[in-house]
């Protein structure tokens, strides 16, 4: 009776690891233009020891909406694109910190726990419409500044990076 026991939890492990596996290498590379790179401390790659990203890949995690001000548009805006919190846990994040690089070199510094706390979202639309480079795109780290004072500060819209192309978790 011993052994079977044994046997089937030795069985059991085996499908869990085999399971972990097969969700850790479950990121498919990019078929359209690449728009984003994460790198640094992530468990889950599917280019060398990066995550690469075309629009449709992003897009495929769900997006979300925030509708805020900000010092760089007129009026209200309504920005869609996925949660960086969730894209974090797609590539295994094992940081404290991002640093996203934008396309003009722009670098700032993120707490990685401001991604759940605060909804922040890598922006893809700005009503409704893909945002090119010329427009502060093709994505655009969002907060949802008008939900809370003390984001309309220019901490967090430093924080608020347009143009991002690469993300690496500290």
């Amino acid at each position: 009776m011993r052994s079977l026991i044994f046997n089937f939890l030795v069985a059991s492990f085996a499908v869990l690891v085999s399971s972990a596996s097969v969700l850790a290498a479950d990121l498919e590379p990019p078929r359209g233009k690449p728009i984003l790179t994460i790198s640094g401390a992530i468990k889950v790659t599917n280019i060398g020891a990066e995550a690469v990203f075309d629009r449709d890949m992003l897009e495929a995690q769900g997006t979300e909406t925030v509708i805020t001000k900000t010092p760089w548009f007129d009026g209200v805006s309504e920005f869609s694109g996925v949660r960086l919190d969730r894209l974090m846990e797609l590539v295994g994040a094992q940081g404290q910190a991002v640093t996203a690089t934008a396309l003009n070199d722009y670098v700032t510094t993120i707490p990685i726990e401001d991604f759940s706390r605060y909804r922040v979202i890598l922006a893809l639309k700005r009503d409704g419409k893909y945002m090119s480079v010329r427009e502060k795109g093709p994505l655009f780290i969002i907060y949802p500044f008008d939900s809370d004072p003390a984001l309309r500060t220019q901490v967090y819209f430093g924080r608020a990076a347009w143009q991002v192309a690469k993300l690496a978790v500290e």
